[in-house]
């Protein structure tokens, strides 16, 4: 087993595990969607439209939730220290876990986001456009994240820090994600999709660099 791979492996099992915050952002999500309709009200029209906004800050607001541990408990612990140490080079283990981030926390919403998406009426032409928005975008949320993470990594009860470092950078995120279903709803054209997949790619790939740059000021401190 190649040490990324048993890395990614790891971060998984703990996700999943009581406190690890996968199963928390589901249901977290599921109850953001659920409590919007009471109180934006039984209209189907306007709850249709707004579908793909409420959708995307409740995606990026389920995110947050588990982002705290992706580096603290390895520093915690002191496996950090040992990633440091490893063969394997800070870069790839931060992005080892990023993609256990995502395979634990985004995927799973994107996969539910459909069902809650009928508490909503949302279109039918709006359904594919949701799923492929979310599958495109929440990666970027959880590299963005990684880099929060890793900024606030020797910072007590760091959490709200961390939300507030991290919930700006999403936000073309959330626009270009939420629009991308609005249009798909207009009948309109493909942009937001792209300009989503650009801002997806761009944080990906420099946010295990980035992250890995953090945690070494971090740990040399």
């Amino acid at each position: 087993m190649s040490p990324a791979y048993a890395l990614l492996k790891r971060d998984m099992t703990l996700a999943f595990r009581a406190g690890g915050g996968a199963m928390l952002a589901v249901a977290f999500f599921g109850t953001i969607a659920a409590l919007v309709p009471l109180g934006v009200g039984a209209d189907l029209a306007l709850l249709g439209r707004i579908a793909g906004g409420v959708l995307w800050v409740a995606a990026a607001l389920s995110a947050l939730l588990s982002l705290d541990r992706l580096f603290q408990a390895d520093f915690e612990d002191g496996s950090l220290d040992l990633l440091a140490l490893a063969p394997l080079s800070l870069e790839s283990a931060a992005a080892m876990k990023i993609c256990a981030h995502w395979l634990t926390t985004g995927l799973p919403l994107t996969l539910v986001s459909p069902l809650l998406a009928l508490i909503f009426n949302l279109p039918a032409e709006g359904y594919l456009a949701l799923i492929g928005a979310l599958a495109i975008g929440t990666p970027s949320l959880s590299a963005v994240g990684a880099i929060g993470a890793a900024l606030t990594l020797s910072v007590r009860r760091g959490g709200l820090i961390l939300a507030l470092i991290v919930l700006p950078l999403i936000t073309p995120a959330v626009i270009f994600g939420a629009g991308a279903v609005l249009t798909s709803l207009e009948g309109g054209g493909s942009a937001a999709f792209l300009f989503l997949a650009a801002f997806a790619l761009g944080t990906v790939l420099l946010a295990p660099f980035a992250a890995a740059a953090a945690v070494r000021l971090n740990l040399a401190g």
